[in-house]
Parts: structure tokens; sequence; C-alpha cells
């Protein structure tokens, strides 16, 4: 009976793993792709004739992404969302002043 538990206690503690693994490469994917975004979003309003605000919102939402993706890599997952979403929302409002 015991080794039976001792399989299904693994199991929980694989899935664990697993999920939280999951989150660690959702979280750096996702701060990657936005910072990508960001920067390349900043360089084209750069280019343009956007206020200096502009660029300089969708830089420093990409550095906030940036720095949500190493988090997010560390295993700080709950704060790289927040980090994110907080890296989103400054792109946004930089994208208002356009």
């Amino acid at each position: 009976m015991s080794g039976r538990d001792d399989s299904e206690i693994r199991d929980v503690e694989d899935d664990m793993a697993y999920d939280a693994r999951r989150a660690r490469w959702t979280a750096a994917g996702t701060g990657t792709l936005l910072t990508l975004a960001g920067l390349a979003a900043s360089l084209l309003r750069l280019t343009g004739s956007a206020p200096a605000l502009v660029p300089g919102a969708y830089g420093f939402g990409a550095a906030v992404c940036a720095l949500a993706s190493v988090l997010g890599s560390r295993g700080h997952t709950r704060r790289a969302l927040w980090l994110l979403v907080a890296g989103v929302m400054v792109m946004a409002l930089g994208d208002q002043f356009d």
C-alpha cells in the first residue's frame, strides 16, 4: 500500500515541477516577445514625427518587460506577470500621446 502512495506523491510532485517549468518558460518567452515588440515600436516612432515621449514610453515599457522576462526565468512568475502588465500599460499610454 505504501508503494502506491509513494508513486502518487511522485506523480503529483512531477506535475507541480512541470507546471512551474512551464510557467517560467511562458513568462520568459512572453517578456522577450513584448520586449522586442516594444523596441521595434520605439525605433519606428523614433524615425517618425512622433513626440519624444512616445518612443521613450515604448523603450521604458520594453525595459520593464525585459526585467519581467528575467524575473520569470528565475521563477518569480507572479512578479513577472505584473511587470508585463505594467510594461504593456506604459507602452499603451505612450501610444496615446501619438
